[in-house]
């Protein structure tokens, strides 16, 4: 018996570590995709913002602290966007992520989106982001797939945001259910402060907002610039996107790797493949250029961490 327990435990750490090598060879990459997205829309406006969200372990060379920083990456990037640094469902925790944050604040802007749960909490949420020098969008329950404009605005300004630098807040606004029209949204957003305004590139799953209307969006209700970027899933495929074919729901291509838990309208990609890459930045009007051709100022990355859930659930 004691053996069998050997034997299994052996087994178990032998396919961790197998999963873990995948892991960081996909990290690596994950990191050649960012960067390649970063150079193809920076070819197009030298001025074009690139902000990540989440896996800040690329920023390091193998994915550790002792591994030392990819300067590299830094320099292909603007930002990274965090979730759940100081705050997790209510729930004040101790995160490693923050020392790798404190390391490359002078680097890239950080944006943190944590989770407070109770209104109260939201004071000390930005005071502890305003200590590291961070920028904060706390959310509350109501607000966890960020589809409010919230007040009042924390270091609200009347600065021009002429680079993402500048930045002393931002909003943070990809769910639209609370607007009836793509009309609503534009007023909605005109008449406030924000620094920086993240929403999504569409109203509805056809119609991109227009150059017209995003231009319209870039001067705060004070007349400060600021910055307007634009949400892009590059980790995993959404079903409503005008990508989506719908004989995929019968006959997936290779390159759909598996449902995304919680997400019933997604699903993690190979996002090395180039099927993929042509659809978001590899052909003509894919999706960046559409970003691009929309006026936006750059474009937020979300689920980049696709390299590590193909592998570990």
């Amino acid at each position: 018996m004691v053996r069998l327990f050997l034997f299994i435990a052996i087994l178990f750490m032998f396919s961790a570590c197998s999963k873990q090598k995948r892991s960081d060879k996909k990290g690596a990459k994950m990191k050649t995709f960012i960067k390649d997205i970063s150079a193809y829309a920076k070819n197009k406006n030298p001025d074009f913002i690139i902000i990540p969200q989440n896996g800040i372990e690329l920023v390091y060379n193998d994915f550790d602290a002792a591994s030392g920083v990819d300067f590299t990456y830094l320099d292909a990037i603007d930002g990274v966007g965090i979730e759940e640094l100081f705050y997790n469902d209510g729930v004040v925790q101790l995160d490693e992520r923050l020392e790798t944050l404190k390391s490359i604040k002078d680097n890239v802007k950080v944006m943190v989106s944590d989770y407070v749960g109770d209104a109260a909490n939201i004071s000390d949420d930005f005071a502890k982001n305003d200590t590291e020098g961070f920028i904060a969008y706390p959310r509350t329950p109501d607000n966890y797939n960020y589809e409010f404009i919230t007040t009042p605005i924390h270091n609200e300004n009347a600065d021009d945001v002429l680079t993402l630098a500048d930045a002393k807040n931002y909003l943070y606004l990809i769910g639209y259910n609370q607007f009836s029209s793509r009309q609503e949204i534009i007023d909605a957003v005109s008449q406030t402060n924000f620094d920086v305004v993240l929403i999504d590139l569409f109203f509805d799953v056809n119609e991109p907002f227009t150059k017209a209307e995003i231009e319209s969006l870039k001067t705060k209700a004070n007349g400060g610039k600021r910055k307007i970027i634009s949400y892009i899933n590059i980790g995993a495929a959404e079903n409503y996107r005008y990508y989506w074919k719908d004989k995929w729901k019968l006959h997936h291509p290779n390159w759909l790797k598996k449902p995304y838990d919680g997400y019933k309208d997604e699903i993690w990609v190979k996002f090395w493949k180039k099927p993929w890459k042509k659809i978001i930045y590899l052909d003509d009007n894919a999706y960046i250029d559409r970003i691009i051709d929309a006026g936006f100022d750059g474009a937020y990355l979300d689920n980049i961490e696709a390299y590590y859930f193909l592998y570990f659930d």
